[in-house]
């Protein structure tokens, strides 16, 4: 059994030393990959626009480019889908990962490049083996098979000219054949695009096997974890699965599910390892089990800069280099990328834990917030207040969503929360009372408008599935899609209302 261990140790002994490379030379590396995606894209359309041959600096690049959003580059992505090529990248692109992010009913369809596949969503794979390595030299994790479980995942062509799906379908079409046997179940089932059917399908074919690590959203996995359990009969899933051993999760934040995957996977030898890894490309690796902040990876052909909040939703905002921030304050990412993604604002908001080496943490969505008051609460509060909120009523949640109850004349506003419980708290009144001044701890503005502006928070207890039914509803259930949880009108909540009201 070691050795698969030492295996794995020889195999990534040289990709381990260049992880610690860049962590004591961040701004020299991250400069040389601007570098080299300017000269690698400097005759694509774009590159001949800004004159990519005549930037050297990193202060020049963000003065000559604008920062942009999908909506900015969707001619140029829409046109590469119907087989123009050497528009944003170099490469011949006929994969896009296609993302909403929220239930919007728009897509995106993200350019996923040759480059971008191997050097950095597989590099970013393989590194999570190295790292885990590095930490758990005696794991047995690598002995048996990892069940990752992706979205719908079904691939799709418009033409002849490219294949869009979830990242984690094209993914599961170009992962080399002998990476498969280390996998369960095999793609035919991981490329179902029935959510339901899917679930049903993993669960008769992995029963049986030797699962010994899980990869995915934490949300999506309890739906399966408790299908399985139904099935088998069994209390937990070490009755299962005995070798079980590592949870590699990213998505949405971990914590408030924390306690359940605890009671889930009881035994002391689990371990957890969270991973940011999007459309436009895999940024951070949990390095550490003792430190919950990820290691931003510097050299997946990646280049970051960040963008304060006040800049964001300005015409021409500015944005700081990673030697110009600071640890503890909330950054808009901005990324370019070997897809063709120049200064690319990807709408996630992180904070910096450290700067030797650079560690961070999601703190949420640049429009996953609530400000109709001057409250600014910010997802990572939501978060943060309900898991403190559960741990002490002795509940856990399954899903949440909340937004403003707009002022009326001679009224107050408030904000309304409606949660589906996994262990619904006996005092729901309690829970809204605590949940209220957990809010109040951990945002100063929203204790201010609280004496102000805003009644206590109001809270509706959602009937089980409402959540998962609203997505299926939208045809929008697994896959990249989210529920939106904080929004900042009433868009979302009146069609949940309705529907919890329906049951």
């Amino acid at each position: 059994m070691a050795f698969i261990n030492s295996l794995i140790s020889l195999l990534t002994y040289k990709r381990l030393s260049q992880i610690d490379y860049f962590q004591a030379n961040p701004h020299k590396v991250q400069r040389d990959v601007l570098l080299e995606l300017l000269t690698a894209a400097a005759n694509t359309e774009y590159g001949k626009k800004y004159r990519f041959h005549t930037i050297y600096t990193p202060e020049q690049y963000r003065e000559r480019l604008p920062v942009i959003q999908y909506e900015d580059i969707r001619e140029q992505i829409n046109a590469t889908m119907n087989g123009q090529q050497n528009l944003l990248w170099h490469e011949e692109i006929k994969w896009f990962a296609k993302s909403s992010g929220t239930t919007d009913a728009k897509s995106k369809f993200i350019p996923v490049s040759p480059a971008s596949l191997d050097n950095c969503h597989f590099r970013g794979g393989k590194d999570v083996v190295a790292l885990f390595n590095r930490q758990h030299p005696d794991a047995q994790v690598f002995n048996g098979k990892t069940l990752a479980l992706g979205g719908s995942s079904e691939i799709s062509a418009t033409n002849t000219h490219c294949q869009y799906g979830d990242l984690s379908a094209i993914l599961i079409s170009n992962t080399p054949f002998w990476a498969n046997f280390m996998k369960t179940p095999d793609a035919s089932i991981m490329l179902m695009s029935n959510w339901e059917e899917k679930i049903e399908k993993i669960c008769e074919t992995t029963i049986k096997e030797d699962v010994r690590c899980l990869a995915g959203v934490p949300s999506w996995f309890l739906t399966l974890i408790n299908k399985i359990l139904e099935k088998t009969g069994k209390n937990n899933l070490h009755e299962v699965w005995p070798n079980l051993e590592l949870f590699i999760h990213g998505g949405i934040s971990f914590g408030p599910y924390k306690e359940q995957y605890k009671r889930l996977l009881p035994d002391p030898k689990m371990k957890y390892l969270e991973t940011y890894n999007a459309s436009e490309g895999f940024f951070g690796i949990q390095d550490n089990p003792d430190d919950p902040a990820m290691l931003l990876m510097l050299d997946y052909g990646i280049y970051y800069e960040f963008m304060p909040m006040s800049e964001v939703g300005k015409t021409a905002p500015k944005t700081l280099l990673l030697e110009e921030i600071k640890t503890g304050v909330n950054y808009a990412l901005v990324i370019t990328t070997n897809g063709g993604l120049w200064r690319y604002m990807i709408g996630d908001t992180i904070m910096f834990t450290s700067t030797s080496p650079y560690k961070f943490k999601i703190t949420g969505r640049t429009k996953l917030f609530i400000n109709a008051f001057g409250e600014e609460l910010i997802i990572d509060n939501a978060l943060r207040a309900l898991q403190e909120t559960c741990q002490k009523t002795g509940s856990s949640m399954y899903e949440f969503t909340a937004a403003p109850i707009f002022m009326e004349e001679g009224k107050k506003g408030a904000h309304e929360w409606l949660i589906e419980f996994a262990t619904p708290p006996a005092n729901p009144e309690q829970f809204a009372d605590l949940l209220d001044a957990e809010l109040q701890k951990l945002n100063s503005d929203y204790e201010a408008k609280r004496l102000l502006s805003l009644e206590r928070l109001k809270l509706h207890i959602a009937r089980p599935h409402l959540f998962n039914d609203w997505l299926k509803e939208k045809g929008k259930l697994g896959g990249q899609h989210k529920v939106p949880r904080l929004w900042n009108d009433r868009t979302h909540i009146e069609e949940l209302l309705k529907m919890n009201e329906q049951a």
